[in-house]
């Protein structure tokens, strides 16, 4: 067992598999609460309803999420859906998000 276990912990430093790599904790609480940034808000807000357009239900977990605060559990009992559902729309509409921010920064 003491063999199995110390390759196991080889293998995981090893460099090919993210040895150099060190784990961070996950803070949830910290992307739902907006900034306090007005010039930010407003950039979500205009983006947001071009996203809302596009998928309404993805327009409401931010919303739901952002600016109200809710918890994925939270959003997905408001919703209707599983926590599931609602964790891969918060990742689509962030990576979204963002994309749009970043294309209207550049202009």
């Amino acid at each position: 067992m003491r063999r199995i276990l110390v390759d196991r912990a080889r293998r995981r430093l090893a460099v090919r598999h993210g040895g150099e790599l060190h784990r961070t904790e996950w803070v949830e609480d910290g992307i739902a609460a907006p900034t306090a940034n007005e010039e930010d808000l407003l950039a979500v807000h205009e983006v947001l309803d071009q996203l809302a357009g596009i998928d309404p239900r993805k327009a409401e977990v931010v919303k739901l999420r952002y600016f109200i605060g809710m918890t994925i559990e939270e959003s997905a009992e408001a919703l209707g859906v599983s926590a599931a559902t609602v964790r891969r729309d918060w990742t689509y509409a962030k990576a979204w998000l963002f994309r749009e921010l970043e294309d209207g920064k550049g202009d």
